[in-house]
């Protein structure tokens, strides 16, 4: 059948937005980056933005790098990591927080921790799962949720409440379509963690309703006087939890992009083989020197943590200071402000703060329920910086106030 040119045209989409997949075209762009990109290359502005350590990786891990390209390590490695790294890292996870695999099966290694995140959802999502995600938290889980096909159902938490994930709610949320929780403690936005004893409702309610976890504990070593949990060491739990982390926040290798995924060996190798396909395995010269810090940077992971104490100190008297209310948080390198009294939306704050001030920090909305009438701000940088920007934060609210 010939079909003329009037037919032709009429049969062509609009534009190229068009040919997207649905799914992909309904995804926002990120509001972290959104105020990143708008301060990047500006000296005068001081930027609390974006997670990342304002340290540089340790000289001996970037030497281990260097000396491994010397040596010709330029090839593939196993699709699942080295096996001197994955013994490495299951031997780091028994002996920090006290939960065992098996390196050869239940051990993967990842370009970065976002990596696993989304190797382990598209690995377990059918059409139509529903994904229960506890707000404010990462940016991503909800987008990679939908693209891989799943429903993120949020669980709002609560400064009153420390941003604790609290039984009751978990419980309220789940309908039969409940597949999945993602968590992330050490939390960002919010710095919140959960003790022992906060895990242990919450381990009962996932068991009750066969629910398996993905535990992202990329922060677990920054914690401030109470030592990380992971809920895979809760009794009955491993088995129903993949475990996510790395290397980029606790030894400040941001952009070597390396991470990690432990979970039951029928987990991992359905992650495996989707990350077979996508990136075949990550960079050798990378795994060498994670390998490296694992080895020998515990000293300067330690300092950096309590660095990481005394800007967050610094940060949360400063934020009450200004007459900002702000919970204190125990891990990570986040303070999560309320603006809530301002009559002003987050959104609307974050951006006069910028134009004005200059300074970025990302506006809480972003971050899901519970978010809005907050602010991220990272402490991962100066103390000069920090103060800086806390002085020119008290300014701008003197001045919304009336002062």
């Amino acid at each position: 059948m010939i079909i003329d040119e009037q037919q032709r045209s009429a049969s062509k989409r609009a534009s190229m937005a068009d040919y997207l997949a649905p799914q992909v075209r309904a995804i926002k762009p990120s509001g972290i980056r959104r105020f990143f990109d708008l301060a990047a290359g500006r000296k005068d502005i001081i930027t609390l933005g974006v997670g990342e350590p304002d340290f540089v990786t340790p000289w001996h891990v970037r030497e281990a790098c260097v000396y491994a390209l010397e040596m010709g390590k330029t090839q593939y490695t196993s699709n699942a990591g080295t096996p001197e790294l994955r013994e490495e890292i299951a031997y780091y996870l028994h002996n920090e927080f006290k939960v065992t695999y098996d390196p050869a099966k239940e051990v993967l290694v990842t370009v970065g921790g976002s990596e696993a995140i989304d190797l382990a959802l598209r690995a377990l999502i059918a059409p139509g799962d529903e994904i229960l995600v506890p707000e404010p938290c990462y940016i991503s889980y909800s987008p990679i949720t939908s693209i891989s096909g799943g429903v993120p159902v949020g669980i709002e938490t609560y400064a009153k409440d420390s941003f604790k994930l609290t039984a009751e709610s978990l419980q309220a949320a789940i309908t039969p379509r409940s597949k999945l929780l993602i968590l992330c403690y050490p939390s960002n936005p919010t710095g919140g963690i959960m003790t022992y004893e906060d895990w242990l409702p919450i381990a009962k309610v996932v068991e009750e309703n066969d629910l398996i976890v993905i535990s992202d504990e990329i922060y677990a070593e920054l914690t401030y006087g109470t030592k990380h949990v992971s809920f895979a060491a809760l009794p009955g739990m491993k088995d129903r939890t993949i475990l996510v982390s790395g290397f980029s926040k606790s030894f400040a290798m941001t952009g070597w992009r390396l991470g990690y995924a432990c979970g039951h060996p029928e987990l991992i190798a359905a992650m495996l083989k989707i990350h077979q396909y996508t990136v075949m395995c990550a960079s050798n010269m990378a795994q060498v020197a994670a390998l490296e810090a694992l080895r020998n940077g515990m000293e300067e992971k330690d300092r950096m943590v309590e660095s990481y104490n005394q800007r967050r100190r610094l940060v949360v008297k400063g934020f009450r200071d200004i007459g900002l209310e702000c919970h204190e948080p125990q891990g990570a390198f986040y303070a999560f402000p309320s603006i809530a009294g301002l009559g002003m939306t987050s959104e609307e704050f974050a951006t006069g703060l910028l134009t004005e001030q200059k300074v970025a920090a990302v506006p809480g909305d972003v971050f899901g329920l519970g978010g809005e009438g907050h602010l991220r701000c990272s402490y991962a940088t100066s103390v000069s910086q920090l103060t800086e920007a806390i002085e020119r934060m008290g300014q701008y609210v003197r001045k919304i106030k009336g002062e």
